[in-house]
C-alpha cells in the first residue's frame, strides 16, 4: 500500500514503514505538504501496532537539503490551502515533523543518499539508527547564510557526537562527505551508493524480528535517561525494564529460544 501527500510518499515493506521525501527536483527540500506528510506519518507509525520500525528516506538520490528557502520567502503560497489549514490548527506541527518536538515510538533508521544538509541534517539528529551511501554529503549550513540552526542542532549534536566536532559542524558551516561523518559518529553505517535503503531495510528487519514492547521500552529508557544522573537514570531503567518481564512476549521470547523455534510476538 502506497499512500502521503504530494511530497512525500508512505509505503509499507513488511512490518516497516517507509517514508520517503519526494521533491527531487528540489533535492527534496521541505516543503509544508512535506511536513505535513512527514508529521502523519510519524502519528501513523505509532498508531498501528503492525508497525515495527520506520525508515526515513528521500527520492532521487538526494536525502534532504534543507528548507525550501523560497517556499518560506512566499509564506507557503506555494501550498494549497489543506496544508496551510493543518499548520494554522498546531503552530507547532513543522517541528513535530523534524522530530524536534516529537519522538515516535517505533525505532526510525535514516537511508541517506546525496545531500543532507541544513534541515537535512536536522532530521537526521531526531533518528535512531542512520546510514548513507558513500557519495552522501552533510553539514549545517545555517551560519552561511546568517541564520540559526534552530531545528534543534546546537542542543542535539554536541549529545551525539564529541564536543569539538559539534562545534566545528556548526561554527563553520562546511560540508562533511560520509565517511568523515561517520569518523565522528554522526552516522553509523557508510554503504555503497544506491544501497543505503537496502541496508536501512536489512537493519529494520533485524528490529522488527524481536520483542516489540522491549524494543519500544528500550529506546524509550536510552533517551529517558540521557539528562540524568547514573543513580538516577538506573532507577528510571528498572520502572521501564521490570514491566517487560512480566509480558507474555517475555514468556514467548524463552520459550521459543527453549523450543528452537522463532519467536510469535504478540505485543501482550
Amino acid at each position: 500500500m502506497t499512500s502521503g501527500t504530494e511530497h512525500l510518499v508512505v509505503e509499507r515493506v513488511g512490518a516497516t514503514l517507509v517514508l520517503t521525501l519526494n521533491r527531487p527536483e528540489a533535492r527534496n527540500a521541505l516543503s509544508l505538504p512535506m511536513l505535513v506528510g512527514l508529521y502523519d506519518g510519524w502519528l501513523e507509525a505509532d498508531a498501528d501496532d503492525t508497525v515495527r520500525s520506520v525508515v526515513l528516506t528521500g527520492a532521487g538520490g538526494v536525502f534532504c537539503a534543507g528548507m525550501d528557502l523560497k517556499a518560506l520567502a512566499g509564506g507557503g503560497r506555494m501550498a494549497g490551502d489543506h496544508y496551510r489549514d493543518r499548520l494554522k490548527d498546531d503552530p507547532d506541527l513543522h517541528w513535530k515533523a523534524m522530530l524536534r518536538h516529537h519522538r515516535p515510538r517505533k525505532p526510525v533508521i535514516a537511508a541517506v543518499e546525496g545531500h543532507c544538509v541544513a534541515g537535512g541534517t536536522e532530521i537526521l539528529q531526531g533518528t535512531d539508527i542512520r546510514v548513507a551511501g558513500r557519495g552522501a554529503t552533510f553539514g549545517l549550513y545555517e551560519v552561511r547564510r546568517g541564520l540559526f540552526p534552530i531545528g534543534g542542532s546546537t542542543v542535539r549534536l554536541a549529545r551525539q557526537v564529541p564536543h569539538t566536532h559539534a562545534l566545528e559542524m556548526l561554527l563553520t558551516g562546511r560540508p562533511y562527505p560520509a565517511e568523515e561523518a561517520a569518523r565522528i559518529g554522526l552516522i553509523g553505517h557508510v554503504v555503497e551508493d544506491g544501497t543505503a535503503l537496502d541496508k536501512a531495510l536489512e537493519i529494520a528487519g533485524l528490529i522488527n524480528a524481536n520483542g516489540p514492547l522491549a524494543v519500544e521500552a528500550v529506546k524509550a529508557s536510552v533517551y529517558e535517561t540521557a539528562g540524568m544522573t547514573e543513580a538516577e537514570g538506573l532507577r528510571s531503567e528498572l520502572e521501564r525494564g521490570w514491566p517487560v518481564f512480566d509480558t507474555a512476549d517475555a514468556k514467548e521470547g524463552s520459550r521459543a529460544f527453549a523450543e528452537k523455534r522463532p519467536p510469535v510476538y504478540r505485543r501482550a
